[in-house]
């Protein structure tokens, strides 16, 4: 896979709010694979609309070329961060944080290309649990002053209505696995909310104090609905979630429908993959057309989250009730809305049907032939290598062209989307 600079591309499409030092950031891009990390502690059994932003931040270094980690916070969790809160987070048992480990990691998994360990899923309860108390308070605690740590904006504004010893320990533990990731992975880089820049700092400096290591951070910023000054994807109804069964994937795809107008060329870049020259021009849509545009960005988005098909079905579902945002065609929409859209109407996605006995030793390029997609597997390996195959909207991998196909992991929602190109769709079903 070709290597790009992660950083350009974040900082181009406005992800980037504070970075430790950009210019060694952008070299470190520049000169090797680098390895990255994000934290989601499981403190409900789905993620929410407030996560997709450090999703889509490791899939573009899955995308780029480089090597993303999410790391689900299963020891992190038993503690709380208090960052941001007015109040500490009510505990949970071990049962709780496994079950909402369990909705949450296939979630993100959605956004990484797993399958050739590029980008890795791991959990830190793995090193958190069975710490000896005593031992990582010599090894670890001594790097930390008390000082410096009350000063930080995630405790100093806690410190009137109370702060327990519980969550003063959260910095020092969210530290700890960058310094894990960074002597057992490589990891030198941590993303993370701007609500995480203490956190991420921590991290770097015990890197940089215990295992005389180079690392970095940056931050992303915390994004707000302009019409209520809330946290974006609060509803008077709660958070929008990510989980199809806490949020109907009809009104996920409302929620993205209903931003507001001047927002829309902002959350086009930031979530969705359309080139940035798309999602500018189609910012600036003139009059009623501009709902075209938010049209465009709530089938991305939803199609993200929940696959093409979903997402085809939401637009259906909202054309019928509201009709479509631009019946003669006028705009031109993102690829994949375009191969689902005619006269404002969804279409039917194409559906290829493969006999088991076809599948039966295939790998995936050749998975890609039998769709109809590539005239040959050599022409199906081309496609892959030029980043230009699609599986349920996940890039394909050159490292997975020869992978064998195997039933129960591509069809185990009864058929797989595939993509070539940016126009040609097919819905594979085994039969």
């Amino acid at each position: 896979m070709p290597r790009l600079n992660t950083y350009k591309t974040l900082l181009e499409r406005g992800f980037v709010y504070q970075a430790t030092d950009e210019a060694a950031i952008t070299a470190l891009f520049d000169q090797e694979e680098v390895v990255g990390y994000i934290g989601f502690d499981v403190t409900a059994d789905s993620l929410h609309v407030g996560h997709l932003l450090p999703l889509m931040a490791l899939s573009w270094m899955d995308r780029t070329g480089h090597r993303p980690v999410a790391l689900i916070g299963g020891g992190t969790s038993m503690v709380g961060d208090p960052s941001g809160r007015a109040d500490a987070r009510k505990l949970m048992t071990v049962e709780t944080v496994a079950a909402n480990f369990a909705g949450v990691k296939p979630q993100a998994a959605r956004f990484l290309s797993l399958a050739d360990g590029r980008a890795q899923l791991l959990d830190n309860s793995e090193w958190l649990l069975n710490l000896n108390y005593v031992s990582f308070l010599r090894d670890i605690g001594r790097h930390f002053s008390v000082n410096r740590m009350l000063a930080a904006d995630c405790y100093k504004s806690r410190l009137e209505t109370g702060l327990s010893f519980l969550e003063f320990n959260y910095m020092i533990m969210q530290a700890y696995d960058f310094l894990v990731l960074h002597q057992t992975r490589g990891c030198k880089l941590q993303l993370g909310g701007q609500d995480q820049w203490g956190n991420i700092v921590a991290g770097v400096e015990l890197i940089r104090r215990s295992a005389g290591g180079e690392a970095a951070g940056l931050t992303m910023p915390l994004l707000l609905d302009p019409r209520t000054g809330e946290k974006f994807g609060k509803t008077n109804a709660g958070a929008v979630w990510l989980s199809a069964a806490k949020t109907s994937v009809y009104d996920f795809y409302q929620f993205w429908r209903n931003v507001d107008d001047q927002e829309t060329g902002r959350l086009l870049a930031l979530f969705t993959y359309l080139p940035l020259e798309e999602c500018r021009r189609l910012a600036v849509s003139p009059g009623q057309l501009i709902n075209r545009a938010k049209e465009i960005l709530a089938y991305e988005v939803t199609a993200a989250c929940h696959g093409p098909q979903a997402a085809a079905e939401a637009y259906a579902a909202s054309v019928k009730s509201f009709g479509a945002a631009d019946p003669a065609g006028e705009v031109a929409t993102s690829s994949q809305l375009a191969a689902l859209t005619v006269a404002g109407r969804a279409a039917v996605l194409p559906t290829a049907s493969i006999a088991r006995a076809e599948l039966e030793g295939a790998d995936l390029a050749q998975l890609f032939v039998l769709a109809g997609l590539a005239a040959s597997k050599g022409e199906a390996r081309r496609l892959i290598r030029q980043g230009g195959a699609y599986a349920d909207e996940r890039p394909v991998s050159p490292s997975e062209e020869n992978a064998p196909v195997r039933e129960a992991q591509w069809f185990a929602a009864g058929r797989v989307v595939l993509r070539a190109g940016k126009k040609r769709h097919k819905a594979v079903e085994v039969v």
